[in-house]
C-alpha cells in the first residue's frame, strides 16, 4: 500500500509538474505575441554589424493595400544599421574593392554623394579598418552633413555645379582618392575648401592616408551586383515567387537594375517600372528612348533650378548601373504626391519615410491601378523621414515652393 500510495504521489506530481510547464510555455506565447522582439528562439546571431545589414523585412503597407484591392509591400530598407538601401551598396563596394586590392586596411573610401550612400560608406568602412571622405553638394539637407561628421567621416561641401565641370562634387571626390593614392603609405593628405570632421569646420583638413579608392556608386557595378545578388534574392524569397510587379525610382540605377534583372530571370512575367521626379530624364529614356526633360528645353533651363523636393533619385544621364536594367515602362511623380503620400502613411500606416520612399509608394500605387486589384506589387522603402527633416518634412520650406500637404486621403493621385 506504501508503495502504491508513493507511485501516487509522484504521479500527481509529475502531472503537476507538466501541467506547470505548459501553462508556463502557453504564456510564454501569448505574451510573446505581443513582444516579437524577445523571440529568441531559431534566431540567428549575427557577427558584427555587417552581417546586421540585409534580410530586411517585407511589410505589408495596409492603407495601400486595402485602398487598391492588391497586396502593396515595401522592403523596410531604412531598418538596416546604417538607415538605407545604400548599407548594401556599401558593403559590396568595399568587399569588392579590398578583394581586387585597390584597397587596403587603412585606407581612406571617398564618394560624392547627396546623403544616403556616404552615410553608409561611413557606416560600414570602420568595419573594414578604412575611414571615409564625402563631398556632398551644399544644397543636400544639413542633417545628412551633422550625421556623416558624427560617424567621423570628413566632410567636404561644395556649390552644386554641373556633372561635366570639374568642381561637380563626384568630381572632386575622384580627385581626393587620386591625391591619396600618391601619398606615401601613412603619409597626410591635404584636403582644401570648405571642410568638417568632428564637428570642427575649417578651410582645410590633413588625412591620414594608405591609399585611397574612389567608390564610384555611379558607375560602378557592385552597386547593381549587391541587388541582383542580394535584395533581389530577398524579395523572391519572402513573397515566395507570388510576386506580379516590381516598381522603384532610380539615381545611380543600382536598386532597379539588380533587383529587376534578377526577378526577370526568375520568371519573366514579372512587370518591373520606374517611377521618375521631376527634373529627371529617365521616363523619357525608358519610354521614348531619348533622355530629355522639358526643364532642359533651350532657353528654359535655369542655373540652379529647383526640380525637385527629392533627394537621392532623378539623373539626366544613363549610368552603366542603370544599363543593367530590365523594365517594361514607367510613371512620372510629382514632388506634391510624394510629399501628400509621406503624411498619407504617417497617418494612417505610423511609416514615417523619406522622399524616394514615398516616391516609390506613389509608383506602387501606379502600377495597382493599371493592374488591376489581385495583384502582388513590391516597392523599396529606402530611408525614414529622419534625414529629411530640414527640407522634406520642413512646413515653411515646402510652403515656399507651393508644396504644403492638404489631402485628407489618396485625391492627390490623379
Amino acid at each position: 500500500m506504501a508503495a502504491v500510495s508513493l507511485g501516487r504521489a509522484v504521479g500527481a506530481a509529475t502531472a503537476a509538474l507538466s501541467i506547470s510547464l505548459i501553462s508556463c510555455f502557453l504564456l510564454y506565447r501569448a505574451r510573446s505575441k505581443f513582444h516579437p522582439w524577445k523571440k529568441t528562439k531559431g534566431g540567428k546571431r549575427r557577427r558584427g554589424l555587417v552581417e546586421a545589414i540585409g534580410n530586411t523585412p517585407l511589410i505589408r503597407i495596409n492603407s495601400l493595400s486595402d485602398a487598391t484591392g492588391c497586396e502593396i509591400l515595401g522592403k523596410a530598407e531604412f531598418l538596416n544599421p546604417g538607415g538605407s538601401v545604400k548599407d548594401r551598396v556599401a558593403v559590396k563596394i568595399i568587399e569588392e574593392a579590398i578583394e581586387n586590392g585597390e584597397l587596403v586596411e587603412g585606407g581612406i573610401v571617398t564618394e560624392g554623394s547627396a546623403g544616403s550612400t556616404a552615410i553608409s560608406l561611413a557606416t560600414v568602412a570602420p568595419a573594414f579598418g578604412c575611414t571615409c571622405h564625402v563631398v556632398i553638394p551644399d544644397d543636400a539637407a544639413i542633417e545628412k552633413s551633422q550625421i556623416l561628421e558624427a560617424l567621423g567621416a570628413v566632410v567636404e561641401r561644395v556649390r552644386p555645379v554641373s556633372i561635366t565641370h570639374k568642381d561637380h562634387f563626384v568630381n572632386i571626390a575622384k580627385r581626393r582618392a587620386i591625391e591619396a593614392n600618391k601619398a606615401k603609405n601613412d603619409a597626410t593628405v591635404e584636403v582644401t575648401g570648405h571642410v568638417s570632421h568632428n564637428g570642427q569646420s575649417d578651410e582645410g583638413s590633413r588625412i591620414k592616408s594608405r591609399g585611397g579608392y574612389f567608390a564610384a556608386q555611379f558607375e560602378n557595378l557592385a552597386n547593381y551586383r549587391a541587388h541582383y545578388e542580394w535584395t533581389g534574392p530577398e524579395i523572391w524569397n519572402q513573397t515566395k515567387g507570388s510576386i506580379h510587379a516590381f516598381v522603384a525610382a532610380a539615381g545611380t540605377g543600382g536598386t532597379i537594375a539588380g533587383v529587376s534583372r534578377f526577378l526577370k530571370e526568375k520568371n519573366k512575367c514579372i512587370k518591373c517600372f520606374l517611377i521618375d521626379p521631376p527634373g529627371s530624364g529617365l521616363f523619357n529614356k525608358v519610354t521614348r528612348g531619348v533622355m530629355y526633360t522639358k526643364e532642359e528645353a533651350e532657353g528654359k533651363r535655369l542655373k540652379n533650378p529647383f526640380d525637385t523636393i527629392t533627394e537621392g533619385i532623378g539623373i539626366n544621364r544613363v549610368t552603366k548601373n542603370f544599363m543593367m536594367a530590365e523594365l517594361d515602362g514607367a510613371y512620372r511623380g510629382t514632388d506634391q504626391e510624394a510629399v501628400e503620400m509621406s503624411r498619407f502613411l504617417l497617418r494612417n500606416d505610423g511609416l514615417f519615410i523619406g522622399s524616394s520612399s514615398a516616391m516609390n509608394c506613389v509608383g506602387a500605387v501606379r502600377v495597382a491601378r493599371v493592374l488591376g486589384p489581385g495583384h502582388t506589387i513590391v516597392t523599396i522603402l529606402c530611408d525614414s523621414g529622419m534625414r529629411h527633416l530640414s527640407k522634406f518634412f520642413n512646413n515653411q520650406y515646402l510652403a515656399e515652393h507651393g508644396l504644403t500637404p492638404t489631402a485628407t486621403g489618396l485625391e492627390f493621385l490623379s
